[in-house]
């Protein structure tokens, strides 16, 4: 995992993925990023998970705006508690229907996993021990009255039972049968029949009881064979194409699902959730919702952030050689980026990409005409984002019941640029405003403000005054 010498590799290193395995962890990522950031909240969660081993369930909460890295920082957290946790890391994007999942989905998603790995061999990250039978029968006669899954479940038991050589009706293969099949019915759940769904939600607190004897067992084991315990990270929660609606009565509505669960977890949830009137009905104390915030490259009064910028600068040397850059053209990226970065890469690859349709050799450099063509196209993007999207004509603020319209979400910019301490109040106009990554969120003290592209959109529009010389302050132009 080497950095990209040549303009021909970026894209190579600059892909907007999170850094999950351990080469890739130790090439690329920059401590220095998360060290301008405020309280450093990953040493945040591992007091809280050093404390809580051998005790009372850690459970925590994580937002973090869209390009920041969370599931980078989840990395960072899972390395730094390895000689004390397991980490079971699982997506509701991937692993999941995103758009259908139930409560019940998520518990016997983290069943099916527990078992299974507790079983695995030490070497492999187990125990080397099976759950005992009286926890996998309780999950199993949960089922009970579905006879179309405890039969599809049999015939799959029969399976592994004949290929691993376990006895057929062992608990064992039972458990293995019922786990594969319906871990292929989550993922299209939304084919489920409505009374399925009624009667799996009935029993809830059956299913959280047998949850909690298995997951007790297997902690047990893991902790007597290896030290360890396990840890659930649920992420993606936040993503597009996950139902907000689905989230929010997972998360809210059944909110007593994770607060009785016996185990250590930290999932990720969507900001507008974590800020919205609902919050404190979160299954976790407020000290609990903990916010990765976005790295700034402007301060509050709109001068330059240099250690901001350094340390972005740190994470794209650490992928791309600087030496790929004309002077000036890679510090126009990172401030154009708003130190996101998702778009820092995304910006970085589009200037590469031009540079060699323009004609520049593999080593050659980016050049002004290329970060200046990166720059425009995102903030053409950025500008599209300012719409009216579906959610805002789902909601309404005011005593009007007005739908959100781009004259609102101006008018809040233009507050929340200005540095009005009212601004940054949270209701429906900042949500949007966030979830479009128009304003940004900063460090401990929480302050926000206005993406630097989107500066540059409202001096276009003479809601900025330009200054007579020198570029707009906290823009790009």
């Amino acid at each position: 995992m080497n950095r990209a010498d040549r303009l021909s590799d970026f894209y190579r290193t600059l892909k907007p993925q999170p850094l999950l395995e351990s080469p890739e962890f130790e090439a690329f990522y920059r401590a220095e990023l998360n060290a301008v950031r405020g309280t450093d909240k990953v040493a945040l969660m591992k007091l809280g998970l050093e404390r809580a081993h051998g005790g009372s369930p850690y459970k925590a909460l994580l937002m973090g705006h869209s390009g920041v890295g969370k599931s980078t920082e989840v990395t960072r957290l899972t390395r730094e508690i390895a000689s004390r946790y397991r980490a079971i890391r699982f997506s509701v994007a991937t692993d999941l229907d995103p758009v259908s999942f139930q409560p019940f989905d998520v518990l016997l998603l983290m069943i099916a996993e527990i078992a299974e790995r507790t079983a695995r061999p030490v070497a492999e990250g187990g125990s080397g021990r099976k759950p005992s039978d009286e926890p996998l029968r309780q999950v199993w006669d949960w089922f009970g009255a579905e006879e179309e899954v405890v039969k599809r479940a049999t015939q799959v038991s029969a399976e592994i039972a004949a290929g691993a050589g376990l006895p057929a009706d062992s608990w064992w293969a039972k458990a293995l049968g019922l786990f594969a099949s319906v871990k292929g019915e989550m993922k299209y759940a939304s084919v489920r029949e409505k009374k399925t769904v009624t009667y799996r939600l009935s029993r809830l607190s059956d299913l959280i009881a047998a949850a909690n004897k298995l997951i007790q067992q297997c902690n047990q084991a893991l902790r007597q064979e290896t030290g360890h315990e396990w840890l659930f990270v649920g992420e993606d929660f936040d993503k597009a194409g996950v139902s907000p609606k689905q989230v929010e009565e997972f998360f809210l509505s059944y909110s007593n699902a994770l607060q009785e669960l016996d185990a250590h977890l930290v999932f990720n949830i969507p900001v507008a959730l974590g800020y919205s009137e609902r919050a404190a009905q979160l299954p976790v104390a407020p000290n609990l919702i903990i916010t990765i915030p976005d790295t700034m490259v402007f301060r509050p009064d709109h001068s330059p952030s240099p250690e901001g910028r350094t340390a972005i600068q740190a994470v794209l040397e650490a992928r791309v050689n600087p030496a790929r850059f004309a002077p000036g053209q890679m510090e126009r990226l990172i401030v154009a980026s708003g130190g996101n970065l998702r778009d820092l890469f995304s910006l970085t690859n589009a200037a590469a990409d031009l540079a060699i349709l323009r004609g520049e050799p593999a080593e050659g450099q980016v050049k002004t005409e290329d970060a200046d063509r990166a720059i425009a196209e995102l903030r053409s993007d950025y500008e599209r984002r300012l719409g009216q999207s579906s959610f805002d004509l789902e909601v309404t603020v005011g005593p009007k019941k007005e739908p959100i319209t781009y004259e609102m979400k101006a008018d809040r910019l233009l507050r929340i640029y200005r540095q009005e301490p009212t601004a940054k109040i949270p209701d429906p106009v900042l949500h949007s405003l966030l979830r479009a990554r128009a304003v940004q969120e900063f460090n401990a003290e929480r302050w926000f403000g206005v993406h630097p592209l989107v500066v540059d959109i409202l001096a276009s529009q003479g809601k900025i005054k330009r200054p007579k010389q020198g570029p707009v302050p906290g823009g790009t132009q």
